[in-house]
C-alpha cells in the first residue's frame, strides 16, 4: 500500500455522503471503523453534509467535510489530495465518475466505486491501469453487490480447488438461489447511460458485447467459443442434483467480464479453458422452463426500450429514480445466496456459497464497499503487492474475504 503523505490527513473520504447509498455507507463506517480511523464526508453541499454528519452518531461528530463537485476538478484534486483512500457513490460513473478516478490515478490515492457500467470501466482501464501502476494507486471498480459476491466468490471457489491440488477450473456457473431486494434508481440510471452511448456508437455496442470487454488484452485470450450471459439454462447442466431450468441473472453482463479480468490480471490463474457464466433461479417445476424463458426475453424487453425514446419516456415515469430507495424494514429483511459449481481439469467438482443479509443494492452493498474502503486504509502489507486498475479479487484477495466475513457475510466452499 502507498503510505499516506503528511498532506494526506484522512485514511478514508466518502464522496457522494449525501445520496442514499453514500449515506448507508457513511452509516456503516461510523458504526464499524476503528475509532481511530481518519474519516472525512464529501459532496456538493455543505448544509447536507452536515445534516449527515449529525445522524451519525458520537463517532463522527469529528469528521471533516469536504465541499467537491464531480465537474470542478479543482475541487476533485483537493480532495483527493487529502485521502488515502478514496470511496465513491456518485453515478451513474460514465457521466461524474472520470475526474475523480483520474484524478486518484495521478495521484497515487487509492479508489474503490459501486459502478456496474462496462463501458466506463473500459475506459477507466485505458486512461489509468499505467498510471496507477506507476503511482502505487489500487483502483478498484466495483465493490457492491455489483461485483464482490461473483468475484470473490470465485476467488474463494478456485482457493478451495488448488488447496485440495484439484487442477484448474474449467466449466464454471453461479446461481443465484435466493435474492430478495429492490433494484436502486442508481442502478437503472447506469443502465440507461450505457444504453445510450452504446446505441450511438455501433463500436462501443460491439465492445459491450464481447465476453472479454474488460480484459488487459483481449487478442490474449483463449478462443472458448460463444459465451452468452442471456442463456436460459437446464439445471443438470450446471452440476448433478441441480433441478429446472435457470434463468439468466440481470447482472451477468457485467459480473462476467469483472472475474474474466481477474483471470486475466493474474496469467490465467484460474485456468486457460475457465468458462464462466451466472443464473438464477426460478424454480424447479414443470414450469421453470416458460418462466426462466420468460425472465430472459424481459430483460432484453427492459434494455430494448431503455433504447428507443418514446419507451424509454414512458419507462423513466415508472422505474426507480437515482437517490430513492427502499424503507429501512426492506432493507434489514432483503438477503441473498448465491452458490457456485465448477468442474476442475481433473473432473472433481466443487461448490462455493456466498450469503448475506440485508438488501443486497443497499444494505449489503454499504457493507461491501465500506469494508473495501477500510481494507485498502488498514490492510497495509497483508494485501496483495499489486496496483492499477484492478478487480475486487486482484485488488484484495482474502483481505476482503476475512473482513466481509467478519462482518457476517458468508463465504464457503467444498468439494462436491
Amino acid at each position: 500500500m502507498t503510505e499516506p503523505t503528511p498532506a494526506r490527513d484522512l485514511d478514508i473520504v466518502l464522496f457522494g455522503a449525501t445520496g442514499f447509498v453514500g449515506r448507508l455507507v457513511a452509516d456503516y463506517l461510523a458504526r464499524s471503523a476503528p475509532a481511530d480511523t481518519r474519516i472525512g464526508l464529501a459532496g456538493r453541499s455543505l448544509a447536507k453534509l452536515e445534516s449527515v454528519r449529525s445522524t451519525l452518531g458520537p463517532a463522527a461528530e469529528d469528521w471533516p467535510l469536504i465541499v467537491a463537485d464531480s465537474t470542478d476538478p479543482d475541487s476533485i484534486a483537493g480532495l483527493v489530495a487529502r485521502a488515502a483512500v478514496v470511496a465513491t457513490t456518485v453515478g451513474p460513473y460514465a457521466k461524474y465518475g472520470r475526474t475523480l478516478v483520474d484524478a486518484c490515478a495521478d495521484s497515487g490515492t487509492h479508489y474503490v466505486d459501486l459502478t456496474g457500467e462496462s463501458l466506463f470501466a473500459r475506459e477507466s482501464i485505458d486512461a489509468n491501469h499505467e498510471r496507477a501502476v506507476a503511482t502505487g494507486a489500487k483502483i478498484v471498480h466495483s465493490c457492491g453487490f455489483d461485483s464482490i459476491p461473483s468475484d470473490l466468490g470465485v476467488h474463494v471457489l478456485h482457493g478451495a480447488v488448488t488447496a485440495d491440488g484439484a487442477g484448474d477450473l474449467t466449466d464454471t456457473t453461479l446461481v443465484v438461489t435466493d435474492l430478495r431486494g429492490g433494484v436502486s434508481g442508481g442502478t437503472i440510471d447506469s443502465l440507461r447511460t450505457q444504453v445510450e452511448v452504446s446505441v450511438k456508437d455501433a463500436g462501443l455496442r460491439r465492445l459491450a458485447a464481447s465476453p472479454y470487454t474488460l480484459s488487459p488484452d483481449r487478442t490474449a485470450e483463449p478462443d472458448l467459443g460463444r459465451q452468452s450471459d442471456v442463456s436460459v439454462v437446464k439445471g443438470a447442466d450446471i452440476a448433478p442434483g441441480i433441478r429446472g431450468w435457470k434463468a439468466p441473472f440481470v447482472m451477468a453482463s457485467y459480473n462476467t467480464r469483472v472475474v474474466r479480468r481477474s483471470n486475466a490480471l493474474t496469467g490465467w490463474f484460474y485456468g486457460r479453458d475457465f468458462r464462466y457464466r451466472e443464473v438464477m433461479n426460478v424454480g424447479s417445476s414443470v414450469l421453470s422452463l416458460p418462466v426462466a424463458a420468460a425472465v430472459a426475453a424481459g430483460t432484453g424487453a427492459l434494455v430494448a426500450g431503455l433504447a428507443f425514446r418514446p419507451t424509454r419516456a414512458l419507462l423513466d415515469r415508472i422505474l426507480p429514480k437515482p437517490g430513492e430507495g427502499p424503507s429501512e424494514k426492506t432493507r434489514r429483511t432483503g438477503r441473498f445466496t448465491m452458490d457456485l459449481y465448477t468442474t476442475t481439469s481433473t473432473g472433481a467438482r466443487y461448490t462455493a456459497r456466498v450469503k448475506a443479509q440485508g438488501d443486497p443494492g443497499y444494505q449489503a452493498t454499504a457493507v461491501m464497499l465500506g469494508e473495501s474502503a477500510l481494507g485498502l486504509a488498514l490492510g497495509g502489507a497483508e494485501l496483495p503487492d499489486t496496483a492499477g486498475v484492478l478487480t475486487p479479487a486482484t485488488a484484495f484477495g482474502d483481505v476482503l474475504v476475512d473482513r466481509l466475513r467478519d462482518a457476517g457475510v458468508e463465504f464457503s466452499a467444498r468439494r462436491l
